[in-house]
């Protein structure tokens, strides 16, 4: 599916479709390769900087606002550079409806394209040599990457004020590439047309990440909450 949609090889197993991915498990994403075509690899979700002594900072560094990264120290470097740039492959991302009534439930929602075709999601990569933990191991060479978040569009924002950078298929070329490194395209980094974008209730087990399957995505009939 990713050859056809983003014209790139696939080295790798893509596994079983995901349904439900968590925070510091394994994605596919689109980079640079060594001689400058785009091409599929797996990273690990949750930044780890090049200056990391563990691993465990992925978990705080899982998506960075897109109007401040080019000056964040973690960030900037990253999105100056053309090969630390990445399209995230993706049907749909979850949010959560917080009711203000603590006693009712929180109910997710899927936002998809709204004619549910795969779409990329602006990221940030590196890799990062973590030290031995313990004397007598050998240190790890990690690639991780982090999600490039934007002001959300109106169909996003009931439930968030925040949304995952989708970029559209003909600035998949200008976001990874290197021929401007002076003027990074962060023009991209802006909502996604609303009016493009769909959003329906799932069922909440897609809250523990164990739950892997299609009915995930799907509409779910929410029963009434109860008092």
């Amino acid at each position: 599916m990713l050859e056809q949609r983003f014209g790139v090889a696939v080295p790798f197993s893509e596994g079983s479709r995901r349904y439900n991915i968590a925070p510091t498990e394994t994605v596919v994403a689109i980079v640079l390769g060594k001689d400058g075509e785009p091409v599929a690899r797996p990273l690990s979700w949750g930044l780890i900087p090049p200056w990391a002594k563990e691993a465990k900072i992925a978990h705080k560094m899982i998506n960075a606002r897109a109007e401040t990264a080019d000056r964040k120290p973690a960030y900037r470097g990253l999105i100056a550079t053309a090969k630390r740039r990445a399209l995230l492959p993706a049907d749909g991302f979850y949010e959560w409806l917080r009711p203000e009534d603590r006693k009712q439930q929180r109910i997710p929602f899927r936002f998809s394209r709204a004619d549910g075709s795969l779409f990329a999601i602006a990221g940030l990569w590196t890799p990062a040599y973590l030290p031995a933990v313990s004397p007598g191991e050998e240190g790890e060479l990690v690639a991780s990457v982090t999600i490039l978040t934007t002001e959300a569009n109106s169909i996003v924002a009931r439930l968030h004020d925040r949304m995952p950078v989708i970029l559209k298929p003909s600035d998949y070329d200008r976001w990874l590439d290197r021929v401007d490194a002076e003027r990074p395209p962060v023009d991209l980094l802006k909502p996604y047309e609303a009016t493009q974008m769909d959003a329906h209730p799932v069922d909440p087990r897609v809250g523990n990440v164990r739950n892997n399957e299609p009915g995930l995505c799907a509409l779910w009939d929410c029963p009434s909450n109860s008092q």
